[in-house]
């Protein structure tokens, strides 16, 4: 063999290790795609480290987009083909689309999987239930968040009841010093996702109503939905000045500042308020009715994970999302970002007194979730959007309860036929 043959090949041999090399480190590399812009942080500094430490060759970068513009700016990547290996999952209609465009692959096979029960899978399973496409991370919990000094200064203790609760409201109102519910109608969705999807389980009854209304044997205009909406009707009075013209940003601050007494909260304020509220606080779950026994919480399927189905590097992906089912996973995430509670069936030991509270509500009721999520807002007019213009009206004095009902269940009828 000449010496030129013997360097050709040693460069050959060289240039073929570079590029098995090179593969290697690109087959090594993962990026997430997630509408969760404020925990950039907490992924990068705690959970893909804790990620490493098991597999410190996979390097797994962390990108985010506005909420508002995920949907949109997720979709446009997917078709050109520029988006992450894992894609983080909304609940149900917006993921089953994305999986039956193929855009993500099946995880039944997933080992993880079997953390979870078929209702914590239900938000990213199809309807027949046959194929579950996004490992489930995190619900939250709806309820009422106070002002404990507030509760204090008029002699108060948490409401159980909805009459109770309206004795509260009037209670506070006459000592002046708070208001005593801060909940907005600007943005509208608060008003229909604090207002009527928080209390509203408990005079449906949880799941049992919920998967009536899609089997088309309830309506809105039956009296228990009516009658949600004749309680937030009367809660006007109590709101505070302006509250028509109140965002949600606004909401977090007039709490926060000391300003009010009883928020109608998600569980994923909490965060927020402990940044910046300086007074201690509890929380109560929604007032059941009186004479009821069972009692209902919202604990709504929140996000998830998903496998992009062009993704370049799936053995690692399903490393990662493996993972992101163990119990090591849902204990950082749970107490990284308090509010957000794991749906793995391995119990997790929350640290922040609220939060653990409001996932404590789960052994004392039923858990159900937002009733209008799950196949009632796939047509024209769009059910959820409708519950957030209706609700925000009511509040606004602009709707009675018995025309929100009405007008929900007409815009409901122009295109879902229940399967009999």
């Amino acid at each position: 063999m000449t010496k030129t043959r013997k360097n050709l090949l040693g460069a050959g041999a060289a240039l073929a290790a570079m590029l098995v090399g090179l593969a290697a480190a690109q087959a090594g590399d993962l990026k997430i795609e997630s509408w969760r812009t404020d925990d950039t942080d907490i992924w990068t500094s705690k959970i893909i480290p804790a990620f490493n430490k098991h597999y410190p060759d996979v390097k797994i970068e962390f990108s985010a987009t506005a909420p508002k513009e995920y949907d949109a700016a997720l979709g446009a990547r997917l078709t050109g083909g520029t988006a992450g290996d894992l894609i983080t999952c909304r609940p149900f209609d917006k993921s089953l689309d994305l999986y039956t465009k193929k855009n993500l692959d099946s995880l039944n096979d997933l080992k993880g999987m079997t953390n979870f029960s078929d209702v914590a899978k239900s938000a990213w399973t199809t309807d027949d239930g046959k194929t579950t496409f996004c490992v489930p991370m995190a619900s939250v919990i709806h309820g009422f968040i106070y002002n404990k000094d507030a509760l204090k200064k008029v002699g108060a203790e948490e409401p159980k009841t909805m009459d109770e609760f309206n004795a509260l409201l009037e209670k506070l109102k006459k000592d002046g010093t708070y208001v005593p519910l801060v909940l907005g109608t600007a943005d509208q969705w608060e008003a229909a996702t604090m207002g009527f999807q928080n209390i509203g389980a408990n005079y449906w009854d949880g799941e049992a109503g919920r998967t009536a209304l899609i089997a088309g044997k309830q309506k809105f205009t039956d009296p228990q939905y009516v009658a949600v909406f004749k309680e937030m009707a009367s809660w006007a009075p109590y709101m505070g000045n302006g509250y028509q013209a109140q965002s949600y940003p606004d909401s977090q601050n007039l709490f926060s500042l000391g300003k009010g007494a009883i928020y109608a909260a998600g569980s994923w304020d909490i965060s927020t308020f402990r940044a910046s509220a300086k007074f201690p606080m509890g929380a109560f779950k929604a007032p059941t009715i009186a004479g009821e026994k069972d009692c209902y919480i919202s604990d709504h399927t929140d996000i998830a994970m998903g496998l992009n189905s062009a993704s370049k590097n799936k053995d690692d992906a399903k490393k990662f999302l493996d993972w992101v089912a163990s119990p090591e996973f849902a204990e950082i995430y749970a107490n990284a970002l308090p509010g957000f509670f794991p749906l793995s069936k391995t119990p997790v030991k929350v640290n922040d007194d609220l939060a653990a509270t409001m996932v404590g509500w789960r052994q004392e009721c039923k858990s159900t979730i937002r009733n209008s999520y799950q196949i009632l807002s796939r047509g024209t007019p769009n059910l959820e959007n409708e519950l957030w213009n209706v609700s925000a009206q009511v509040l606004n004095g602009k709707l009675t309860p018995d025309a929100a009902g009405a007008q929900l269940q007409t815009g409901l009828d122009k295109w879902y036929k229940p399967a009999k």
